[in-house]
């Protein structure tokens, strides 16, 4: 009679990896273990994304900067939604990125609701390297794929009475943590005046560095000021309504003192926990000065000629 005697190692062939999965894995982990947290877990989460189209890069936004690593800018992110972290790719990875519309509301007098593909294919396309300074005094230099928020509400037409314009934020509790942070005012709302939105600056990207807008970075549309401080920036846009109240901004209602609804860069107005006068680059870690509207005052100055200075910042 055959005796057999188990090891302790043995499995059944039931749990054995297919051999797919495990050439896929290696094949990851040749491209670099440490680029596996920004990219790889994003790509297998969102599901098949197109590539950006062909484009080309805007020279008239001239960075006067390195670029910054895309290490550190994929993996060193504010996203409320999924965490308080510096570190949520991982979070964020698991939220899907297709199929993603965008709807166009309020006070217009087209409204509509956009595929966030259709419209890559609609408007023109773009990169600007623009400079990013967030409040908390770090920055980053970021190459952003994408089009002015202009032209997406000339789709819609405007009335004569929106005064501002708001951005909403996804909100899907299967994917988002930090949504069970039930003393935060979910929806991520941000906003600002329509002449700000309609300002040659303000950019929508859908991707950076050449690529797909990832999740962690708000993929896979957002808006950038690159005037004002980062937390302006609605990331993982799902909502954009015009209207003629101010909106209620997220940041502002957590803390009014410390985040205005203007929040243009100034190094002569101090946060009220650090300095404004300097900030850090990511990447290299070199402590450069702050510049005012954070070098982008011959764009954005004249919006702000008819508001007392102290309203330029709060």
């Amino acid at each position: 009679m055959l005796i057999r005697r188990r090891r302790g190692y043995e499995i059944p062939e039931s749990q054995v990896t297919p051999e797919h999965l495990v050439l896929n894995r290696r094949a990851l982990m040749g491209a670099g273990a440490a680029l596996l947290p920004a990219t790889a877990f994003a790509q297998q989460a969102s599901g098949p994304v197109p590539p950006l189209p062909a484009h080309q890069r805007n020279l008239r936004y001239r960075p006067e900067r390195e670029i910054t690593p895309e290490r550190e800018a994929t993996t060193y992110n504010n996203f409320y939604e999924f965490g308080t972290s510096k570190n949520i790719v991982r979070e964020a990875s698991r939220m899907p990125l297709r199929p993603w519309t965008i709807q166009v509301d309020g006070m217009v007098a087209k409204p509509a609701t956009y595929g966030v593909d259709d419209l890559i294919r609609m408007l023109p396309i773009e990169e600007r390297i623009y400079r990013l300074r967030c409040v908390e005094a770090w920055a980053m230099t970021v190459p952003w794929t994408g089009f002015q928020l202009s032209e997406l509400l000339k789709l819609v037409e405007p009335t004569a009475g929106a005064r501002y314009v708001s951005f909403t934020t996804a909100q899907l509790p299967a994917v988002m943590p930090g949504l069970r942070q039930s003393w935060y005012p979910w929806p991520h709302v941000e906003g600002c005046t329509i002449a700000e939105a309609m300002n040659e600056l303000t950019f929508m990207p859908v991707g950076m560095y050449g690529k797909p807008l990832l999740a962690q970075n708000g993929g896979p549309f957002r808006v950038v000021f690159p005037w004002k401080y980062g937390f302006k920036s609605g990331k993982s846009v799902v909502r954009v309504t015009l209207t003629d109240r101010r909106p209620e901004n997220f940041w502002f209602k957590i803390q009014p003192s410390e985040y205005g609804f203007w929040a243009n860069v100034n190094p002569e107005v101090a946060h009220p926990r650090w300095s404004q006068a300097t900030e850090r680059l990511l990447g290299s870690g070199e402590r450069v000065p702050t510049r005012l509207f954070n070098g982008y005052g011959e764009f954005v100055a004249g919006l702000y000629t008819n508001l007392q200075r102290e309203r330029l910042w709060a």
